[in-house]
């Protein structure tokens, strides 16, 4: 778990250097084409105020998700990645 732990340290870090908070930040996933799974990456968003772009890989088997939201730190968009990470089958772009 240290690795993981790792990755979102690096990230926070960039995360602060690179935004003034808050702001829209733009997150993307990648899911097998499966309806269950959709709906759990969409409940991770305010629906109200998040705007997210559903596309289907060309064959059909994968959905690539993009969701913006306003974020209001640096610790809120780690937090919504750990959020992610319990989506089986979820890849992070």
């Amino acid at each position: 778990m240290a690795q993981g732990r790792e990755k979102y340290d690096k990230l926070l870090q960039q995360l602060k250097d690179g935004f003034e908070w808050p702001t829209v930040y733009m997150f993307k996933f990648i899911i097998a084409a499966d309806n269950q799974k959709l709906a759990q990456v969409e409940n991770l968003f305010n629906s109200k105020e998040a705007t997210i772009r559903i596309a289907q890989s060309r064959k059909g088997n994968y959905l690539s998700i993009t969701a913006k939201e306003m974020m209001m730190s640096p610790e809120r968009v780690i937090d919504r990645y750990r959020e992610a990470e319990e989506i089986e089958g979820l890849i992070t772009l």
